[in-house]
């Protein structure tokens, strides 16, 4: 009924099979996603990887640099760290030798707080602290350090790893890291 309502009102119209009705909305929508896709195609900002070729010998940056003997500023460095920072006393004095790396953002208002990235020992008990230096370059070193308490203390010993860089010409700590081997449960022996 309602074709005939439409017939009468505009009798010019004729009536087209539904797929003829449809067939500009799909013309539209190719062109539309075909728009995007030419857009996407020649908007693409990547980079080639590939590697040129060239003639030159490669640059070995492989070599690990001579060693030098630890300098006695680092020595003293580490001393004072573990005077300050390990033990919780002078902070302030303690930030003037970490690096960021330590500090993880801190202030300085907020490190003297005790509460800081830095692995504490009490270091009253201590008799003596060894040092081993594992190694030392020019601008970085890498010491292990023993605390060894006195005799008769409740404290275990304990062995820390130390990295020391130098900025600026001044020695920092750079890292302080307990070395641990793991703990083997009791009665692991067969299994497996």
């Amino acid at each position: 009924m309602s074709s005939d309502i439409e017939s009468i009102f505009h009798p010019d119209i004729k009536h087209r099979p539904g797929w003829q009705k449809a067939l500009p909305w799909i013309v539209a929508v190719v062109l539309v996603g075909g728009a995007i896709a030419a857009g996407i195609i020649w908007s693409n900002t990547g980079k080639s990887t590939a590697t040129p070729l060239t003639n030159r010998p490669a640059l070995d940056v492989s070599k690990v640099p001579a060693t030098v003997k630890l300098p006695p500023g680092a020595t003293r460095v580490a001393r004072r760290f573990i005077r300050t920072a390990v033990a919780r006393k002078n902070l302030p004095n303690a930030y003037t030798i970490v690096t960021e790396a330590i500090r993880q953002g801190q202030s300085l208002k907020s490190w003297k707080t005790g509460n800081i990235a830095v692995i504490p020992y009490p270091v009253d008990a201590v008799k003596y602290a060894p040092m081993k230096i594992d190694f030392s370059y020019p601008k970085e070193a890498q010491i292990e350090v023993a605390l060894l308490p006195k005799k008769g203390s409740k404290v275990r010993p304990a062995l820390f790893i130390m990295d020391l860089v130098k900025r600026n010409g001044t020695w920092l700590v750079n890292s302080w890291v307990p070395r641990a081997s793991p703990l083997i449960p009791a009665g692991s022996a067969g299994v497996g």
